[in-house]
């Protein structure tokens, strides 16, 4: 069960990122309509980044765990 709740988490990190990085190069070749757009992507990259920095560390906890079982 545990295993698929990473699984699953995994999948929604991977779509999530993949989304910013689509809006980061629509930026980077002038497609964002201005700076205020600009921003909300940054802010959205920061939060992902600090859940995917928790969803690693509790990913990590968890291997450990099934390691010591």
């Amino acid at each position: 069960m545990a295993d698929q709740r990473a699984l699953d988490a995994l999948a929604r990190i991977e779509r999530a990122l993949t989304r910013i990085e689509s809006a980061s190069t629509r930026a980077r070749t002038g497609g964002a309509e201005s700076s205020a757009e600009l921003e909300r992507v940054r802010e959205a990259h920061r939060a992902l980044r600090s859940r995917v920095e928790g969803a690693i560390g509790e990913l990590d906890r968890l291997l450990e765990t099934e390691g010591q079982s």
